[in-house]
């Protein structure tokens, strides 16, 4: 269980005008302590459910465990739950998500998807498109967590703990044009680093993703080209996460998770995100570097 943490040096910004005295400096400590008590990390629980054993799953000629059948969900289930949710169909050989158009997890029995089992260092391939328009992500080293407020307990959303490779309808989603550089555009890590090149295919056109996950390196890849790489857990990450969306400022639980990805044990689930959006997801497998 996570207790809630204040960043301290807030904290003792204030107490220290409150010492000094002096023109308003009283009126400066409380709005100092009010502006410490908005970056709180809220109380937390990172969920450990029970995992699926790879060894049940097929290997191909090139080492990879084959975690789709093409057929059936076995080894998948819907984030925070304990079933497949009903808007996850699969579609001639394909995960689909069957989207409203309303936006991210949406009412009804949607939400993300996850394979469930923690992966460390691994290589994950799989095949993506998107209907004309639609967004959606793949996750990894994610993790369950909740947090409880007035006595209830609330699932926050996976991306708040782990890395996303953005899938998206570059030519007709509005994402595309947001962020900085083209940082929200598909196989970027999102909100933080382009793909470079963009060589994403259209809608409706069929994308291979590759995501290298290896003692802290990560690379994406995308319709056969490296797009771009990162380094996790370095200054380098923590700089980057305080200039996104998930700065201590503006999202302080997000910080938290992220710049302590896969926790302890630096693993996690490979996901796919519910963005309300119709995708498919085929030819997935993933090979372990441990």
């Amino acid at each position: 269980m996570k207790k809630v943490i204040l960043f301290s040096t807030c904290i003792a910004a204030a107490a220290t005008m409150a010492a000094c005295g002096g023109p308003g400096a009283k009126g400066k400590a409380a709005a100092d302590t009010a502006a410490a008590e908005t970056k709180a990390v809220p109380e937390y629980t990172v969920i450990n459910n029970a995992t699926v054993d790879l060894s049940g799953f097929p290997q191909d000629k090139d080492g990879y465990y084959v975690i789709f059948d093409g057929k059936t969900f076995n080894g998948w289930r819907g984030y925070g739950k304990d079933h497949v949710p009903s808007k996850w169909t699969i579609d001639n050989g394909a995960i689909k998500f069957n989207g409203s158009g309303g936006g991210e997890a949406q009412d009804g029995d949607g939400g993300d998807l996850i394979f469930t089992h923690k992966f460390k260092n691994f290589e994950l391939e799989v095949e993506w498109k998107v209907a004309k328009g639609s967004n959606s992500g793949i996750f990894y080293l994610g993790q369950e967590v909740a947090t409880t407020k007035d006595g209830k307990q609330r699932m926050e959303p996976i991306y708040i703990s782990c890395p996303e490779y953005q899938v998206l309808d570059n030519e007709n989603h509005p994402d595309a044009k947001l962020g900085v550089d083209g940082n929200r555009k598909s196989a970027s890590l999102y909100d933080m680093i382009p793909a470079v090149p963009q060589n994403a295919k259209p809608y409706g056109e069929w994308n291979k993703a590759k995501i290298m996950v290896y003692k802290g390196t990560v690379v994406h890849g995308q319709n056969d080209q490296n797009v771009l790489e990162y380094h996790l857990w370095t200054p380098q990450w923590t700089e980057m996460l305080e200039k996104s969306k998930f700065s201590p400022e503006k999202w302080p639980l997000a910080f938290e998770l992220l710049n302590n990805c896969g926790g302890a044990q630096r693993e996690g689930y490979i996901g796919f995100q519910d963005h309300g959006d119709d995708v498919w997801f085929r030819n997935i497998r993933i090979k372990v570097l441990d």
